[in-house]
């Protein structure tokens, strides 16, 4: 307790992308690499035994962290620390542990693993979000509502459709989850400056099996690849783009909870509402949307995260520079654990939105006079009005409703005014069909269901084997 704990670990984040982050982790990959590395190397002629090998693999998990600690205090050098500390538990093998490598070789390779694999994580809680949504979006495409431009009543939609608008985010931000992790390629080990001098030495020139040496390290640390062409780093733009795509999936999210803030103004939808959850120290009787609210914040932190790779990345200089691994070390796994904490809130709101059709209805009510007046008007020509006569007058009319509600405070009445002239030869019953609420959502229900079998359903079932169960919200 007297000690700064982060909000990321002990709020929002869920357990496996903070194990995926954790110091454990990063270690015991380095140890893969080392263990990659040299069977690599054994297997393209270097004098490795299978005795050393399976000496390193034995202690592979096995971390003597505090041997490692105590190292680097003296030599201040983290992986020639750990190096030393693999090498006190193998002692056959710590003479070959590193042979040839440089930092960047596990240091490097363990971020790109890392966030391969963290990505994977966030396809499974943006693919399980997609598929909430999509049930609710389903339920309510029939329901309609007021649709807002300018946050102003507009044309009608459904309920469900103003949700596709959501998940058709969430589908561009997987589409460009996908790419990017499909395209992450490990650093290899290309030695100091990149050129694989030090390899060209080990291998006596040898050329051909140099050139051999990075396939084998991605094939065994199941990567489909190492860059072709590097200094010491692989190329910073990899980070920054992997941020872009969590910033992208903030973006959305904001999107859409700032979408239920408004709504919950409305009291037209709001998010779940424990039993005994308080809204305000102060006033009892609220509800605030704290869950979406929360969303928009981690995703503001997460949106101008993604400004640090960008920047580190510009600034590298010639084959490299270290002004990069003190920012790396906190933007990239903070931006991962926001974004787990983002997609899990997400998906807890999202489960549980309670949608209140009678106060929908009354707001449509109150707006949909005005928007059927060119049906009414229609409507009264075919049944033998003069157009321009009625046009002036619903003019009129309108004009008088309006002042009633925004001057007075009263309801709309402009159906009353216009039963009540003689000009307008349509019957109460005429009046009540102009303004059904499902005359005026259009396309809505059937673009919600073409979109969702079309393009949604398919990806969800393609994916389905890979969904986080969500982890529970505490605060």
């Amino acid at each position: 307790m007297d000690k700064y704990v982060s909000p990321l670990g002990s709020r929002y984040a869920g357990t496996r992308m903070q194990q995926l982050f954790s110091e454990e982790k990063k270690f015991r990959t380095w140890r893969k690499l080392w263990i990659a590395l040299a069977e690599v190397e054994q297997e393209l002629g270097l004098p490795i035994t299978d005795e050393q090998i399976a000496e390193m693999k034995a202690h592979a998990d096995d971390l003597n962290l505090d041997v490692a600690r105590e190292r680097e205090k003296k030599v201040r050098h983290d992986v020639m620390a750990h190096v030393h500390a693999y090498g006190v538990q193998c002692e056959k093998a710590k003479g070959i542990i590193h042979l040839g490598a440089t930092s960047c070789f596990v240091g490097d390779n363990t971020d790109i693993l890392l966030m391969h694999e963290a990505l994977g994580l966030v396809r499974g809680r943006l693919v399980q979000l997609i598929r909430t949504l999509s049930s609710f979006a389903d339920r309510w495409k029939d329901l309609p509502t007021l649709g807002f431009t300018h946050f102003q009543p507009a044309q009608t939609v459904t309920v469900g459709k103003r949700a596709t608008l959501w998940i058709q985010d969430f589908v561009t931000d997987l589409e460009d989850l996908n790419y990017v992790r499909d395209s992450l390629l490990l650093l290899g080990s290309k030695g100091t400056t990149g050129t694989q001098a030090s390899f060209l030495e080990l291998f006596e020139g040898d050329t051909g099996k140099v050139a051999q040496i990075d396939p084998m390290i991605a094939k065994k640390m199941g990567l489909k690849g190492c860059i072709p062409v590097s200094g010491q780093t692989y190329q910073r733009k990899q980070d920054m783009r992997v941020l872009q795509v969590l910033s992208g999936i903030a973006v959305s999210a904001t999107k859409m909870a700032t979408d239920l803030r408004l709504l919950q103004h409305l009291k037209e939808i709001e998010e779940p509402f424990e039993k005994d959850q308080i809204g305000s120290s102060a006033m009892a009787y609220k509800r605030n949307p704290m869950r979406a609210e929360r969303i928009c914040a981690l995703a503001r932190y997460v949106i101008t995260d993604a400004l640090n790779p960008a920047l580190t990345a510009a600034a590298q200089w010639f084959e490299r520079t270290l002004d990069d691994s003190a920012n790396k070390r906190i933007s990239v796994p903070e931006a991962f654990l926001a974004t787990d904490g983002i997609l899990n809130l997400c998906v807890n709101v999202t489960d549980g939105l309670v949608v209140y059709p009678k106060v929908i209805e009354k707001h449509l009510r109150e707006e949909l006079p005005f928007m059927a007046t060119e049906n009414i008007l229609m409507d009264a020509v075919r049944n033998g009005g003069d157009r321009q006569q009625l046009h002036e007058k619903i003019r009129q009319l309108s004009m008088q409703a309006a002042k009633r509600v925004k001057e007075e405070g009263l309801e709309n009445n402009l159906l009353e005014l216009i039963a009540r002239d003689d000009a307008f030869p349509l019957s109460e019953t005429d009046l009540k069909e102009a303004i059904d609420p499902a005359r005026f959502t259009g396309m809505s229900a059937l673009q919600t269901t073409r979109f969702l079998e079309d393009v949604v359903y398919p990806l969800t079932e393609a994916y389905k084997d890979e969904i986080l169960p969500a982890d529970e919200i505490t605060v």
